[in-house]
């Protein structure tokens, strides 16, 4: 049975949201999987991705083919690396505490990358608040001034001033 990694699509029109599942590659996108293996939610930014890394190893092991982008998900999460780093234990080039090592090491390096993103975009997100309080501000001074200055018209208006010259 050819099984491969996939997305599930969840969720309403235009606010999708998927399952990343391992089914079987004759069963229908929406229908019958195997296991689900995590969930991803590509509207939040940054997008958030839950994944369960050894079940994903478990069937890459199993040969089970990811699609497009569910191998961007699994190398987003890290579970290729694991898989690759694996495969050097089967062949007796690592052992298990130094692949639990790296892949803990890259995890770290990871989520600091993670956590600077959503700083950054915190950030412009603040800042860009910031700009248009202060373009509000000065339109609403504007307005202000204009309404002062027009009534200073009117009132100058109201007031005859008999500063005429007699002859």
């Amino acid at each position: 049975m050819p099984v491969k990694i996939r997305l599930q699509r969840h969720g309403k029109k235009g606010k999708p949201f998927y399952w990343v599942v391992a089914a079987d590659s004759r069963a229908k996108r929406d229908g019958k999987f195997l296991e689900k293996i995590g969930t991803y939610n590509p509207v939040s930014n940054p997008a958030q991705i839950d994944l369960n890394v050894d079940a994903a190893v478990k069937w890459l092991k199993n040969g089970a083919q990811p699609t497009d982008t569910a191998r961007r998900i699994l190398s987003y999460k890290g579970a290729l690396l694991k898989y690759h780093l694996l495969g050097g234990v089967a062949k007796g080039a690592l052992t298990l505490e130094q692949v639990e090592a790296k892949f803990n090491a890259w995890l770290e390096e990871k989520s600091g990358k993670i956590t600077s993103k959503e700083e950054k975009l915190a950030k412009d997100k603040a800042e860009a608040k910031a700009k248009s309080l202060a373009a509000e501000k000065e339109v609403s001074e504007k307005r202000k001034n204009a309404a002062v200055a027009e009534a200073q018209v009117e009132e100058n208006a109201e007031t005859p001033e008999n500063n005429e010259t007699e002859a």
